[in-house]
Formats: C-alpha cells, structure tokens, sequence
C-alpha cells in the first residue's frame, strides 16, 4: 500500500503539473492575442484525455502485480 500510495502521489503531481501548465500556456496566448476560446477549449480537454491516461497508469500497474502474485 505504500508503494502504491507513492506512485499515486507521484502521477497526482505529475497530473497537476500538466493541468497548469498547459492553461498558463493558453493563458499567455490569450494575453498576447494569438489564441481563441476553442483553441483554449481544445487544449482543456486534451489536458483531461492526458490527465486520465496517466493516472490508468496506476491501474495497469496493479494489474502486473496481481499477475505476477
């Protein structure tokens, strides 16, 4: 469990980290006028598409471990 409890915090940062900088970039963008709001909406969701694959990391990596028990 504290294994497990590591990498999640790991990939929890991972995935904050990701989230922000990718609405600092749009936010800079649209500071400087070269982004729409659906280049902004686009990019949102694509954040969320990678956020939650990186976090299914965890789940495949439980299913190895069950595997190899």
């Amino acid at each position: 469990f504290i294994r497990l409890s590591r990498k999640a915090h790991t990939v929890l940062l991972q995935n904050i980290s990701i989230a922000l900088g990718i609405k600092a970039v749009f936010l800079a963008l649209a500071l400087a006028g070269m982004s729409s709001l659906w280049m902004a909406v686009f990019a949102d969701m694509g954040a969320s598409l990678i956020v939650v694959f990186n976090g299914l990391r965890l789940v495949r990596g439980l299913r190895q471990r069950k595997a190899a028990a």
